[in-house]
């Protein structure tokens, strides 16, 4: 610690001076400390007269230089965030975006803290991670759940001719219903054992569901039309071939009867009812050829497009089969039977609610037909 009167005249003299002139206020409280100490005051009597910590005066008196008023500017608190230019930060939002293995890393997901490492070697600026993470939350950016991507294994000239032809198809729905009816077909399944959602919760505690593996599942077939979406659900045991086309004789003959429930004659149905386009994915009992036989000869009405490979986003009843797992997550049933009555609820007697214009990107692509 400098001994009273380490100063001589002209020093003493220049740092009074700087006391009145100086804009910062941090620094003047550091060139006080400096006079107080040249008046012979302990650290401590220092630390209780300015108001600070006797570690904040032990600093300066060590680091501090009388004679070079920039040393007592705090180097520690330059501000790191300071330090992240706007180069900097366009750099980092550029490659927050980009692949790590782009850059030769062998992880596959950035962390504020591998982004802080890496932008270090690029701009030779050294932030921590948490200063990362703030500037990305202040660009709007938050840490989340990817979702899984199917574009590598799409064919985008094939998803583009169907979008093109879907696309006519519901034009011509909502244009002329009752010449042309779109259905969007697929199977789901619902199981005993508890689907576990994210729900709000009071920060610091996590919401416990039943950790029981119950054995059960129903498993549903079913058809939603683009025009009114209306749902027909089917509870099957089991998606195969037989049960494919047992189930399509039924939503024929719901059809069927609507139509006649119209005026209509029913021998009239199958040269003037309306054609009745299903959209359906690729699983192999949907296309075995003897099953697909005995649509064009049983339900000539019918006629079956089949998606693009991996674009399970062109098909809408996905938004059907989120929304009633969203409506049944964490909730715990009994048996098959339960979970069978309230999916039956939910699907076919209007007990779900979807908000159609929403995107579902569970599935690798957002469901966006509508």
């Amino acid at each position: 610690m400098p001994a009273k009167d380490f100063l001589d005249l002209e020093e003493k003299k220049n740092l009074q001076k700087a006391l009145k002139e100086e804009e910062r206020a941090e620094v003047r409280e550091r060139i006080l400390m400096f006079l107080l100490l040249n008046d012979g005051k302990t650290q401590r009597e220092i630390a209780d007269f300015i108001g600070c910590s006797l570690k904040t005066v032990a600093h300066w008196c060590v680091h501090g230089d009388p004679n070079n008023l920039e040393s007592l500017e705090d180097g520690r608190k330059n501000g790191n965030h300071k330090k992240a230019t706007e180069e900097y930060i366009n750099l980092l939002l550029k490659i927050v975006d980009e692949d790590p293995k782009e850059f030769g890393y062998e992880f596959g997901r950035w962390t504020a803290a591998r982004l802080a490492e890496h932008l270090e070697k690029e701009t030779r600026i050294k932030l921590s991670g948490s200063q990362v993470r703030r500037i990305l939350r202040r660009k709007k950016y938050v840490y989340i759940w990817a979702k899984y991507s199917l574009e590598d294994k799409q064919d985008k000239k094939l998803r583009k001719a169907f979008k093109e032809k879907l696309d006519e198809y519901l034009r011509l729905a909502k244009e002329k219903p009752e010449s042309i009816q779109v259905w969007f077909w697929d199977e789901c399944g619902f199981s005993l054992r508890v689907i576990r959602r994210r729900a709000w919760t009071k920060k610091g505690k996590r919401k416990k569901v039943n950790g029981q593996r119950k054995r059960g599942r129903v498993n549903v077939m079913g058809a939603l039309r683009y025009n009114d979406k209306k749902r027909v659900c089917f509870m099957i045991k089991k998606g195969n071939s037989e049960t494919f086309h047992e189930q399509l004789k039924k939503l024929h003959e719901e059809i069927r009867q609507e139509w006649i429930n119209l005026g209509n004659l029913p021998e009239d149905f199958r040269e003037k009812g309306p054609k009745i386009i299903i959209i359906l994915d690729n699983a192999s009992y949907h296309k075995k050829k003897d099953v697909i036989e005995q649509v064009e000869k049983e339900l000539p009405n019918i006629r079956l497009e089949f998606l693009p490979a991996y674009s399970p986003d062109y098909n809408l009843i996905e938004l059907v089969w989120h929304s009633a797992k969203e409506y049944i997550a964490n909730r715990e049933f009994e048996n098959k039977e339960e979970l069978e009555k309230v999916v039956n609820q939910l699907l076919n007697e209007g007990g779900l609610i979807i908000k159609w214009s929403r995107k579902l990107k569970n599935k690798g692509n957002a469901v966006n037909v509508t």
